[in-house]
């Protein structure tokens, strides 16, 4: 049996359990806000493990103990691996709703937009993830927005946009490999 699935067959599966066993007391505590993080966090764990199903599971109960804009928008990460990019657009905008200033839902909705193939419609949302006052990581809508510009043929907007996720993450590798790829194709 190949690793990887032994590990989503069995041990994925078992740490959901034991997580659900440390939270359960959490649960009983009065404070919600902290209830609803350590529900996130596990559903962040279980994510990163690829164990997506789960993962939805804690963001949900995560959202029940206190909805936050994290919550709505990691829910909806979890259900784009899964195929439901629909329901994934519609938690960020939940988590929109929240939280305007978070600019993680709005680089998520264009992410999605761009699966669905609808490059013009993801244009204003990853340009709002841009111009948003709350966001851990500029580079990924500046590099995502970029993506679009060369896919429509704008290699000098496309490069300028990898140069600027680069000014933010020096080492963010999809910015350094889009522009290589702009030097070897057309410069």
């Amino acid at each position: 049996m190949a690793a990887g699935r032994f590990t989503s067959r069995y041990i994925v599966p078992a740490l959901a359990v034991a997580l659900l066993a440390v939270a359960a007391p959490a649960q009983e505590r009065d404070n919600s806000r902290e209830v609803a993080q350590l529900f996130w966090q596990h559903g962040y764990l279980l994510h990163m493990l690829g164990a997506y199903d789960q993962a939805v599971v804690f963001f949900e109960r995560s959202i029940k103990a206190h909805p936050t804009a994290e919550g709505h928008t990691f829910l909806g990460w979890s259900l784009s691996h899964l195929g439901r990019i629909e329901e994934a657009i519609a938690e960020c905008k939940k988590a929109i709703a929240l939280d305007p200033d978070f600019g993680n839902p709005y680089n998520d909705i264009g992410v999605y937009l761009m699966q669905l193939g609808q490059l013009d419609a993801a244009i204003p949302w990853l340009e709002k993830a841009i111009q948003s006052k709350r966001y851990c990581c500029y580079q990924f809508p500046h590099f995502n927005l970029g993506r679009i510009y060369l896919d429509k043929g704008n290699v000098a907007e496309a490069r300028r946009l990898f140069g600027r996720a680069l000014e933010f993450d020096p080492d963010y590798l999809p910015a350094k490999l889009g522009l290589e790829e702009i030097r070897k194709r057309w410069l």
